[in-house]
């Protein structure tokens, strides 16, 4: 501020703590309904034959008023399709399902439940406009998300983000070229969105980034090195405010050259030499101008933030939480009656029909192994033996004597 002759002065703004996890804050949820077939299916890494079968379970659900709101309910539906009940319901109206694809978005499902995505499915769902609010003075909230705990956990933050970007790019209205976006999403640890991604999660992201400029919405993401993001989404990136690298090692050499050749060629700054040389509160920085033209890569001093740069105490924490409006409004989870309900009586009342029915009506061979078994139980019996012995015996006698070949006296 020195250098730049500027006075500083502290101040606070008003700020909400979001939680995607059982972290204390706002809670973010969305319905895998709000989802939709194919944005689940991309998330997941569905291939085409497991995405069709994706929107036939969607339809199916939505045509039978099932509602789609946590992984249960999906997974519910996946195992109804395996009992013969189900696969005459859907076949009849929409075809046959193949049962192993079934059993491979299942597995898909469960790995994606072991890094708490069962957290973020559910009710209530996250209203988007909420990031707009402002407080009494008219200061934006400034929202801030916490990651200490799904760091290990890339394919829940992929999954967070791009739903969160999906339900932006719906519900915002469109504006044009604003003067100055009414919502900017800082993405911090860029890289967690982009870590073992599917290629249909990335071209899904980079799709929705080229459009969602235009709902006045601007998108920053935050890394150490440019490297960390594919280069599809790094070309549409306007501004690059790019801070020190160091060189340690041959490969950090290599990278530091690949990050100087993504800025405007200029005859000013031997940029990948200078690049190492920034100091703290200095970057490089090249955006748009009014006809969308890169400007050149200009070597500028930062403002310092008006917020203090320091740890959160565990006093200040509590005191947000507890203050904040969204934290109630999110805090209530429901669990209404919704597909894994409505299945699992359905289940249950086709085995309890099924049940009496077999037994009431015994097949032809269970009747011919009865009458089997009163007749042999009929002919051992020791009485009847003996009677049967005498008979044979007289009958044997009458025949012979009619012959004329008894014993004569």
């Amino acid at each position: 501020h020195q250098m730049m002759e500027e006075p500083w002065q502290a101040r606070g703004f008003p700020v909400e703590l979001l939680s995607l996890s059982a972290q204390e804050g706002v809670r973010l949820r969305a319905t895998v309904a709000e989802f939709g077939p194919l944005l689940f299916a991309k998330m997941i890494g569905a291939n085409d034959t497991q995405e069709s079968i994706l929107s036939v379970l969607f339809a199916y659900c939505d045509d039978q008023k099932l509602p789609l709101l946590d992984l249960k309910d999906l997974k519910k539906v996946l195992q109804f399709t395996t009992t013969k009940a189900g696969k005459i319901a859907i076949e009849e109206a929409y075809g046959a399902v193949n049962s192993s694809s079934v059993g491979a978005i299942m597995r898909k499902i469960v790995a994606l439940e072991s890094q708490g995505a069962d957290l973020f499915f559910g009710e209530k769902s996250f209203e988007v406009e909420d990031l707009l609010r402002k407080d009494n003075t008219g200061h934006g909230y400034i929202n801030i998300l916490r990651l200490t705990d799904i760091q290990s956990k890339p394919a829940l933050f992929s999954t967070f983000m791009l739903g969160l970007l999906s339900e932006v790019y719906q519900k915002f209205p469109e504006e044009g070229d604003l003067e100055q976006p009414k919502l900017v999403i800082f993405i911090d640890e860029a890289h967690l969105v982009f870590k073992e991604a599917t290629k249909a999660l990335l071209s899904q992201i980079e799709l929705i980034i080229k459009l969602i400029r235009s709902k006045g919405v601007g998108i920053f993401f935050c890394t150490q090195n440019p490297t960390d993001i594919p280069e599809s989404v790094l070309s549409q990136l306007g501004l690059k405010v790019q801070h020190a690298l160091r060189a340690f090692t041959a490969k950090d050499r290599k990278s530091i050259k690949m990050v100087a050749e993504n800025y405007p060629f200029t005859d000013f700054y031997q940029v990948s030499e200078d690049i190492t040389r920034l100091g703290i509160g200095e970057a490089f920085v090249t955006a748009l101008n009014e006809k969308g033209i890169p400007t050149p890569l200009a070597h500028v001093l930062l403002r310092s933030p008006s917020s203090r740069m320091d740890v959160l105490t565990e006093a200040e924490r509590t005191s947000l939480i507890k203050n904040a409006v969204l934290v109630k409004k999110y805090s209530e989870v429901l669990d209404r009656d919704s597909a894994y309900e409505l299945l699992s009586k359905k289940m249950q009342h086709d085995r309890q029909q099924k049940k009496p029915t077999q037994e009431d009506k015994p097949t032809q061979s269970t009747s011919k192994r009865k009458e089997k078994s009163v007749f042999r139980e009929f002919v051992n019996h020791t009485t009847i033996r003996q009677i049967g012995r005498t008979i044979a015996r007289e009958l044997t006698r009458s025949l012979l004597s009619i012959l004329g070949i008894g014993r004569r006296r």
